[in-house]
Parts: C-alpha cells; sequence; structure tokens
C-alpha cells in the first residue's frame, strides 16, 4: 500500500493562496496518498508553535516527514514551522527576491493583502454577482439583459456551482438554464434563449456520471434512470451542435477549468478577486 504523506496548508490568512499553490504542486505526482489539512490565521507565535506541534505529531503518527506549503508573510514564522521537521515550502520566497530587485523596493510584510477587501467596488461587484448568480439559478428568473453568460446543460451537469465560482471570484454575472424535457424535443434552441446566443455556453456531461449524480438526489426515480440520461445528454449536445454553441464536458473537468474555459471562450477578461 502506498504510504500516506501528511501535508498542511498554512497562512496568516485564509490559506487560500497557499492551498491553491500546493494542490497545483501535489497534482504533479502521481502514486501518492497525500492527506491534506488547511491551518488558516497562524498570525502569531503562538499559533505557530501550536501548528508546529500538529505538524510533527502528524509526522509521528504517519512515520513519514510532512510537508507545508506556507504562505506566512512573517519569515519568523515560518522559522517555528520548520522546528516541526517538516519540509516548509514558502509559496513567496522563489518569487520575492527577484521582484524586490526588479523593482528597486522591499516588500511590505503586511498579512491578509492577498485577499483583503481592495475598494468597496470591487466588493460590491462580487456581492452583486453571487445575488445575480443566485436569483438567476435554475431558470428562476429568464431575463439576461445583464447576464455576461448563460449557462445551459440538462439539469446537474454542473451549472450552478460554476456560476457561483465566475461570481465569487471573478465577479461574473452568471445565470444558468436548465434544459427540460420540453425543450429537448427540438433539436434548436428555446425561444426564450434565443435573444441571448451570444451569451451562451453549454455544459454537457457523461450520461453514466449524470445518472451517479442524480441518483444520489433522487434514488431509483426516472429522472435518475440511465434511459433518461443518456436521452437528455444525446439531444442537448445535437441542440448545442446544430446552433453552434460552445460546448464544455464537465465529466473530468474542474469548476476552476470550467471557468477558465468560459471566460476564454466568451472574451471576458476579468481579474481574479
Amino acid at each position: 500500500m502506498t504510504a500516506i504523506r501528511p501535508v498542511f496548508y498554512v497562512s496568516d490568512g485564509t490559506g487560500i493562496t497557499a492551498e491553491t499553490v500546493g494542490h497545483s504542486l501535489l497534482t504533479q505526482f502521481s502514486g501518492f496518498s497525500f492527506v491534506t489539512d488547511r491551518m488558516s490565521f497562524v498570525d502569531d507565535a503562538n499559533k505557530a508553535h501550536d501548528a508546529a506541534r500538529r505538524i510533527r505529531a502528524a509526522g509521528e503518527r504517519y512515520q513519514v516527514r510532512p510537508i507545508v506549503v506556507s504562505s506566512c508573510v512573517d519569515s519568523a514564522l515560518g522559522r517555528i514551522l520548520e522546528e516541526s521537521g517538516a519540509l516548509v515550502l514558502d509559496v513567496f520566497v522563489p518569487f520575492i527576491g527577484p521582484l524586490e530587485q526588479e523593482l528597486e523596493a522591499t516588500r511590505h510584510s503586511k498579512i491578509g493583502q492577498a485577499h483583503g477587501m481592495v475598494d468597496f467596488d470591487t466588493y460590491h461587484r462580487r456581492i452583486n454577482a453571487m445575488n445575480f448568480a443566485l436569483s438567476h439559478d435554475d431558470g428562476i428568473a429568464v431575463n439576461y439583459d445583464e447576464a455576461d453568460v448563460v449557462l445551459v446543460a440538462v439539469s446537474r451537469a454542473g451549472k450552478t456551482p460554476t456560476c457561483i465560482y465566475l461570481a465569487l471570484h471573478y465577479g461574473i454575472r452568471a445565470a444558468n438554464y436548465p434544459l427540460t424535457e420540453e425543450d429537448l424535443e427540438s433539436d434548436r434552441l428555446p425561444p426564450r434563449l434565443r435573444p441571448y446566443r451570444h451569451k451562451l455556453f453549454g455544459l454537457t456531461i457523461d450520461p453514466e456520471r449524470l445518472q451517479q449524480i442524480r441518483q444520489e438526489r433522487r434514488p431509483n426515480s426516472r429522472y435518475a434512470s440511465a434511459e433518461v440520461c443518456r436521452r437528455e445528454v444525446a439531444a442537448a449536445e445535437t441542440m448545442f451542435r446544430m446552433e453552434r454553441i460552445p460546448t464544455l464536458s464537465t465529466t473530468h473537468t474542474s469548476i476552476e477549468e470550467i471557468s477558465s474555459k468560459v471566460l476564454g471562450t466568451l472574451g471576458l477578461q476579468r481579474e481574479m478577486f
């Protein structure tokens, strides 16, 4: 059996940066079993010592050297983490030196800058985008005049989580429209979607995976039957092909990848918050 390797994402803030970078690094290595833990707001020496003890204990439990991905801006906290005996990877170290040299300036080691509220406009754009996504979820509202994108797919193909991700991370006003059996009787777009053709992006999914998801939601229902799943996916894909709607399969694609593909395909230029 593959030995379990404990991995800790440690931050003096939310830990999102450390976890994102760490996850991207770990996916480059196959054949390993990682168990991960995020430690947020480790922003003073006492908390760092507590974190080091937890990390050391994990090493003793699994009889292997832990890995720590740290985004703590205070180098003193990093030195305390190293007392755990773990391999400590500081996500900022490879970049700070070259940037300081290029900019001829010294960084300001201020905690929380990466995810702080930059300005009120940015804050309100995210809130408004979230409200828009929730109010235009699953065809609740079908006036898409203010939408940046409208995701179209059969039920449970990944529309809602993608819309929320786009709103939260990019401030994108994302709506989604669930294709019903009535919609799928034709290989043409439903009339209510036609005025927004330039905003549409289709999501599809492997029928077997769709059946698994629907079975968890409504066990042994017609909605979750293999026949219905196959028929709906095939009809949706035919519609997208006939109408030349850009399409992506969500079967083995992360929300982050789906979102990037949507932004790139529709030419939506937004910085991640």
